[in-house]
Parts: C-alpha cells; structure tokens; sequence
C-alpha cells in the first residue's frame, strides 16, 4: 500500500474505524491507485496499523524488554528488509543480503573508543549531503546525544533493536529500528565507519531511511536538510559568488554561536556530477565545514591573523584540497607551532583539510549555515547563545486557502496570514535581525509516489495602527499596498529562508505556493535577536445571527405552505417526523423548488435528494429532547435555515453546476453567517470536499448542519463567551456520536 502523508492516513483510519466516510477520503484511497471495491479492504489494514495509529512512534523500551524476556532478537515489521526498504524505482543492482553487525564483524559496537568526524564513510548511496550535515553533528556532544541516545548497545540488553531521534517539522521523533543492515558479499553497502566493527553511523542512516520511506529516498539532498532534522534548526543559504571579506565576520560568528555549516561546488553541467577539479575539490558534492578560525601568522615581513576554513570530504580518504594551506603546504611553515597545536592541526589522508577563507569563497558556490533556536538544545546548553524562535504549523488546501502567489490577485489573500509583533532591541538598537523560514512538509517521504516539491515564498508587510485591526487583510489591501519584503525567488526547495533587519512594530507574513491550488502542509519559523509573537491574522470563529436572519420570500411562502400540508401528511397522528421522513419531505420541498422557484441544484435530485447521513444530521441539530424525531415548530425552524442555506448556495454557484469550486466556500458560509478562520475551512474542506476543492449542494448543507451544531454546541457550555467549555468524557462522547 503506497504511502502518503502519515496525519491524513491516521485520520482516514480514524474514520474507517467510526464507521465515518467523507468524500475526501474515498477520493484520497482512489487516487493512491485503489479501484473502490478495494477501498474498503485497504482502510481496515490500515486502520489495523499500529505504525500509521501512533503516528510511527514505536516504544524503544517496552520492545526491547519483551524481546529480551522472550530471548529473541528485534525484526521490525514497518520497514522490513525487502527491496521496498531500499529503492521504490527499481530493483537493487545487486543482490543484497540484510546481515546483523555480529554476521559483518568480530566483536560490534556503536562506538569504538567515541564518535567522530572520522567515522563516516559514503557508501553506494549518494547522500553526501546527510554524511556532511553527520560530520558536524559530531562536533557538538549535547546535539548528537539528542539524535543518537546513549542508553543501548550491543552490550547491555542486546536485543537487535536501536532507536534515534529526529526533528520533523516542528516535533522531535523517535524511530526505532532492527539492527539488519544491506550488505554484498558481507560488507556493509551505504554508509558505514572507519573502524569495521563501529555501526553507529550505518544504524543512524538506517533510521534515517525509514523514517523516509526508503534509502533511495535519501539521494541527493541538500546539507541544510540534515542538519535542520538533527537540530531543529533554520539553515541559510548563502551565495559565496555574492560575498565580500566581510562575510568571514557573519561565518565566524555564526561558528560560534554553535551553527552548523556545509559547503558545496556547483558543477557547470549534469555531467560533471561528483568529477573531481585540478584542485582536488568534488564538485556537486557537500563538505562538512569544521572550523572556522583567525589563525595567527609570522612571515619575515608580517605578522598577523589570516582568517581559515576548515572542511571534510564525506568520503574521509585522501581527496582533498591541494592548493594553499592544504596538508603539508608550505604556507604551514610560517605558523608557530603553539598555534598549529591550539587549532589541532593533522596532515592525514582523511578527507579534511584547511582553506584561506579568500580561497574558499572563490573555489565553493554556495555555503549552507544551519541557526540553532531554543528547541535545539538539551538542558545541559540551556545557557548557551541562541535565537529567539516562533513557529506556526499550517497547510494549503484547494479550493479555500492555496492562494497562489501575488501574481494571482484575486486568490492571494485567501492564503494563511500571521501577524508578528517585534519589539524593541535589548541594547537599544533601532532594528534587529530577523530570519523568516517557510518550510514544506512531507515531501521527500511521498518521492515514491511521484510528488516533487513545491515553489514556495512568503511576502511581509508593515502595518500601521489601522490595518493592524484588520483580520484577515482583504483583497483591496494587498492590491493598494507593495510588500515591504519578501523572499528573493519562488524556489522548490524544502525550505525558504530569509534574512532582514526589521525596525520594532507589527507586520503580516503571507505564505503561499506559486501556482495557486496547489496543496500542502508547511511549517514557518521566525526566528529573532529579541521576543517576538506570532499569531495567525485570521477571524475568530463564530456563528453571526444578524446576517443569518433572512426574510422569506412571497414565492418560498407559498412553497412553504406547501411544505407544510406534505410535512403533516408524512408526520401522521404524532405530527413528528424521524430522519427518514425528514428526508421525504425535503426531497419533496427541493423538487416542489426546482418546479415553481428554479432554486436549487437538479443534481441533488438524480443522485435520490438528502442523503440518509445529512438528515440524522439536521434531526439532531433541532433534536432538544433527544427523541430521535422533530416537531413541526422545530421543523419549520430548519426549514429557514435550509432555506437561507439553499439561496445562499445559488447565489455563489454561479455557473450553475451544482458545485461550489475554488474559492467560492469560504464567502458562501460567510454569507450565511458563519465566521470562519482559515484551519477551521481547510477541516471543512477535507471532510467535505472533492479533491479538485469542490462540495457540492448537500456536502454544503451537511457542512452548514454541523457548523451549527458545534458551534451551539460550546455556546451552551460557555455562557459567558470566555472561550473555554468544560464537558465531562461522557458528555462529549454522548454529544459527538449524537450530532
């Protein structure tokens, strides 16, 4: 069964498991390839998944201690060893053989002697980019022990199974794995350690594959990827071809504040992929950057500091740099030798070497710096130098909030608008700095099937004491305001990332894709030198009865008297109604309607009026002494309110079709008095929705019904409009299953 997003996947679960089904899902199973007479046979495996049920968490502690009281060693069932764990494009190029550390080598370890930078060696895989962002994890004690946990081994309580811990969009994530590594003729065939018997570096990229999809799924990527995942970090990209001698000051800097950074050389064309320059630098490849340093110097003629880089080639051999300061260089002869012990300098044939900084920028097309925010550290750093941070989860949705960039006027402002307040510098500076990062999630995982990454970017404004009321800002006002910053480009990165100097106020991030209908999830991040707030500048959700009050029109009068003879006819002696003769008497109405009042969608009619859920649904709703029926005062209350639903759905169907399409949802419920914030239109649109962003004529009803219900629902519990309701787990089940 291929795999999507994991959060969408529990949730159709979820639904399966209620006995719930919306449009939305059904559409979902069909498009992953199901026929839908197999839809229902693959949501029960799936709802059955302890994986996809607990969100991928597996616990490491339990499943060690029944493994050892069972005497057996741990095989993962999630990420098993068949050739669907390692490639989803083809088949391997060789036959592979999943063999334990001890089947590899004498006496395993995680560790021989400790970690280092040394440890990691490319295999067959090119992930040079997670072996770089590797090298420098190593380099700082607290970070690692977060990713790779100290409490397993193969010494004590042994049982074939390891856990790590990864940063994914916004959470820390435990992966546990089995400790079965891909092999050819007994040897390891990604990556592994220097030492034969060291495995910590092959089992991290194992749980780092997993938690993708697949090892193929970890060719080619970008630094700033892993170290963002190891770190929970925000990575800058810098273009070293646009840097002058100042920039050393912003790297050394950064170096110090803990930040980890990669470099790469951008080949000229595909071809040139990995080919190694007369220099002996890769290109298209990722080095690790390891020390950055003022180093001091002593000539015949001068004595001073000369600013160095330290970098490491993934593959830790003897291809390195051959220019100045490279090993053995002659330029090393004018360094005192308390110096060169101070920066612990080597000349081995381990893929590291030193640059001047001059060289670097001119050899190296970009540099990646991954910032470290509070979440990044564990309590042992707590007084270490970070960044201020703020992080907002949210996603675009077809059809209400995937807006498009500002290219698209007439859909941008229906995006996901957040408000940040910045205040005043601690030192008294009229401006600080500020990094924006917009990051879209899941990508990488869903390669398998066919999904690439979206163009992203965001827009900032400024706002003045007028606009900063208004929520969410309108149409009018991004078309009579320019942006004051933004990114430089739409890019398909994972992430966008932006560095300003903003002066203390208010200002409204917009981010969007380029294309407008575009869907995914993302996740901003702002991180700055002083306290920030971010909050989502967006309406609060309520039900507006000024605007919900209609008059009833001459024409719906008489339709309602009409209504009414049918509705005593149906009712009987009782004059109640239960939901199935709820249902004849409005498919009765709605055909009376499409007769004399040309109100109302056709289609509805073909596919057998009301559907059975929509009218339980509108019982319930009216149903205060929860008999199960309706009388006709309370019936004629839902009839007004079918009523204003059914004119309002006419008046933005505007081509008829019986669909509400693109944006039209969101002001068609506005329109019927439902204030709405953008999360709350993009459930909706979930559940209720096609997947090309469309809801028909009783998908809108059934949206409006449960609108209401909610909503006067928590107005029933909070009397004093505190925003707080308080229900016992009784109550809220007995109210859930009952609306």
């Amino acid at each position: 069964m291929p795999v999507e997003n994991a959060a969408e996947k529990r949730h159709l679960a979820d639904l399966y498991s209620l006995g719930v089904w919306s449009n939305r899902a059904l559409s979902a199973f069909q498009n992953w390839g199901f026929q839908e007479k197999d839809v229902d046979k693959a949501a029960v495996k799936l709802s059955r998944s302890k994986f996809w049920r607990k969100g991928g968490s597996q616990d490491f502690a339990s499943l060690r201690q029944q493994c050892l009281q069972e005497g057996v060693l741990y095989e993962d069932p999630d990420f098993p060893c068949t050739n669907e764990s390692l490639f989803f494009s083809r088949a391997p190029p060789m036959p592979l053989k999943w063999l334990r550390p001890s089947q590899i080598a004498k006496d395993p370890r995680l560790f021989v002697e400790s970690y280092s930078r040394f440890d990691i060696k490319q295999g067959e895989l090119a992930d040079c980019w997670l072996l770089a962002a590797l090298a420098n994890l190593t380099l700082h004690n607290s970070l690692f022990c977060q990713v790779v946990p100290e409490d397993q081994s193969f010494k004590k309580d042994y049982a074939g199974i390891f856990h790590f811990r990864f940063w994914q969009f916004g959470k820390w994530v435990e992966v546990v794995i089995d400790d079965r590594l891909p092999t050819f003729n007994g040897e390891l065939v990604f990556l592994r350690s220097t030492q034969q018997n060291e495995f910590w570096s092959a089992l991290l990229e194992k749980a780092y594959a997993k938690l993708h999809g697949s090892y193929e799924a970890l060719k080619g990527g970008s630094t700033c990827e892993a170290m963002e995942d190891f770190t929970g970090g925000v990575t800058e990209l810098h273009d070293l071809d646009k840097v002058d001698m100042q920039f050393f000051k912003t790297l050394k800097d950064s170096f110090e504040r803990q930040s980890l950074m990669g470099a790469s050389i951008e080949p000229d064309s595909p071809d040139q992929f990995e080919c190694r320059t007369p220099d002996g630098l890769i290109m298209g490849h990722a080095y690790s950057v390891t020390k950055v340093q003022y180093v001091d110097i002593k000539t015949p003629r001068v004595t001073g500091k000369i600013p160095l880089i330290r970098l490491r080639n993934p593959w830790g051999n003897e291809v390195e740099w051959k220019g100045a300061w490279s090993d053995e260089s002659q330029e090393w002869q004018f360094i005192p030798q308390e110096e060169k012990n101070r920066i612990g300098l080597t000349f081995d044939k381990d893929g590291e070497f030193w640059m001047s900084f001059r060289d670097f920028v001119r050899k190296f097309s970009r540099l990646e710096i991954c910032l470290l925010g509070p979440g990044s550290w564990n309590s042992d750093n707590q007084g270490k130098k970070c960044w201020e941070a703020s992080v907002f989860e949210g996603e675009w949705v077809r059809g209400t909030t995937a807006g498009g960039c500002r290219n698209y006027p007439k859909t941008f402002s229906y995006n996901p608008q957040y408000r940040v307040t910045l205040e005043p510098s601690f030192n008294g500076a009229v401006d600080c700095e500020v990094v924006v990062a917009l990051m879209q999630k899941n990508r990488r995982a869903q390669r398998k099937m066919g999904a690439q990454s979206l163009n992203i970017g965001f827009v900032i404004y400024q706002l003045n004491e007028t606009t900063s009321k208004i929520k969410p800002l309108p149409s009018h006002f991004f078309l009579e305001n320019v942006s004051t910053y933004r990114c430089k480009a739409f890019i398909n990165l994972r992430e966008v990332t932006e560095r300003f100097r903003l002066t203390p106020g208010t200002y409204c991030v917009v981010p969007s894709t380029y294309e407008p209908q575009e869907e995914g999830e993302f996740l901003l991040r702002i991180f700055s030198e002083t306290k920030i707030l971010l909050e989502e500048n967006d309406k609060k959700v309520e039900l507006v009865e000024a605007i919900k009050k209609v008059n009833v029109s001459p024409v719906e009068a008489e339709l309602d008297k009409r209504v009414q003879e049918f509705f005593k006819a149906v009712a009987g002696d009782d004059l109640e109604v239960d939901w199935m003769e709820l249902k004849n008497v409005l498919d009765f109405s709605i055909n009376k309607d499409l007769q004399r009042c040309s109100i109302g969608p056709a289609n509805l009619i073909q596919r057998g009026g009301f559907s059975k859920e929509i009218c339980r649904s509108m019982v319930a709703m009216m149903d205060t002494d929860r008999s199960g029926k309706l009388g006709y005062e309370e019936f004629k209350t839902l009839w007004l309110d079918v009523c204003n639903w059914r004119r309002v759905f006419k008046e933005f169907d505007k081509d008829r079709s019986g669909m509400l399409s693109d944006f039209e949802l969101r002001d068609a419920l506005a329109s019927a008095g439902y204030q709405l914030n953008c999360r709350i239109l993009n459930v909706l649109m979930h559940r209720y929705g096609t997947k090309e962003g469309q809801i028909t004529f009783d998908d809108f009803i059934a949206c409006a019904v449960r609108l209401k219900c909610m909503i006067d629902m928590f107005k029933e519990r909070d009397p004093r409009s505190t925003n707080k309701a308080i229900f016992t787990f009784d109550e809220w089940m007995e109210k859930i299953i009952f609306s």
